[in-house]
């Protein structure tokens, strides 16, 4: 019977040993974590991801390395850090283990060899095997980094794959650089606007100011210079004649030169009543003031007499129209 039990009891201690090994491998590689993730070569990458394990390795393969030429390993590498402090940090279920790694190309090569990877990065999430949350199929889930990934999108894709229950939120730290970039931005905008007033608002309170970009938006829009942009119409066409057409038949036809003249017309027309209206009546000069009149109504007179000719050009059947045109 001696040499039953003495057999008996090493079974026992052996599989006491088999039993205790993914909790040891869990807090060995926990404690080099230091709340981010594990550094990985070959030989840890194998005792990580080896079974039995009760917990789950989710590991990238990437290549930092500047030689290698993967800017998307590089720009990924801090969002793969933040994944990993945020789940090491935060309050998850209860039984539930994730160990977070990174194996880089430089440490595994064999590794890259054996999995038949050709380009980087690849993320690879182990399940457990053994305990509460074990898995039939020990395969590990992989994510293939087809563009721009952020630390977001493979928390969500990590989430999928583990047991519901709570689990840590994303918290990105606080920028302070950029706290700091953009109070010491504000501070300098007041100063500046500080410093400047005395010359700036003046111009900004400027009525008359206003009231030329207003005239000026007034006349570029009612000429048509958004239709031009809309429809993408030609400058000038010809006449048929061996000449140029500088106004196109009909209201919903136009050339982008035919825009630009009755813009100007519309401006003489605006200014001759603006200086009738506001100039003349304040002019001191009697006989000076009655020339001012004169000369303006007749601007009036004949830059309306052009704007009715044009329309006409329009509208072949418009009756009426102002001498000399």
């Amino acid at each position: 019977m001696k040499p039953w039990a003495t057999l008996f009891i090493f079974f026992s201690v052996i599989s006491g040993v088999l039993a205790a090994k993914p909790s040891d491998t869990f807090e060995k590689f926990q404690s080099l974590s230091r709340s981010g993730p594990v550094d990985l070569d070959s030989a840890s990458f194998k005792e990580l991801t080896t079974v039995p394990r009760d917990y789950y390795a989710a590991v990238i393969l990437t290549a930092i390395d500047a030689r290698y030429g993967c800017i998307m390993c590089r720009e990924f590498d801090s969002e793969w850090d933040l994944i990993s402090r945020s789940w090491n940090k935060g309050t998850k279920l209860e039984g539930l283990k994730v160990v977070f790694g990174t194996l880089d190309f430089d440490h595994g090569k064999d590794v890259f060899q054996k999995l038949l990877l050709q380009t980087a990065p690849v993320l690879l999430l182990f399940p457990p095997t053994v305990g509460p949350f074990a898995k039939v199929d020990a395969e590990p889930a992989r994510f293939d980094f087809t563009g721009p990934v952020t630390a977001d999108q493979i928390y969500s894709w990590i989430g999928r794959h583990l047991p519901d229950g709570p689990r840590p939120p994303l918290i990105r730290p606080v920028n302070y650089m950029r706290i700091a970039s953009a109070i010491t931005l504000l501070m300098g905008a007041a100063t500046l606007f500080t410093v400047l007033s005395p010359y700036v608002l003046p111009i900004i309170q400027n009525r008359n100011l206003w009231a030329a970009v207003s005239l000026i938006a007034i006349l570029l829009f009612t000429s048509g210079q958004m239709f031009n942009h809309i429809r993408k119409v030609p400058y000038v066409a010809g006449d048929g004649h061996g000449g140029i057409s500088y106004f196109a038949g009909g209201f919903q036809n136009q050339f982008g030169l035919e825009t630009q003249i009755v813009a100007a017309i519309y401006a003489v027309l605006s200014f001759a009543t603006i200086a009738l209206a506001v100039k003349v009546p304040r002019m001191e000069d009697v006989k000076g003031q009655q020339l001012a009149v004169i000369t303006w109504g007749a601007v009036l007179f004949a830059t309306y007499s052009f704007l009715l000719s044009v329309f006409k050009t329009k509208n072949g059947g418009y009756p009426f129209y102002l001498p000399p045109f």
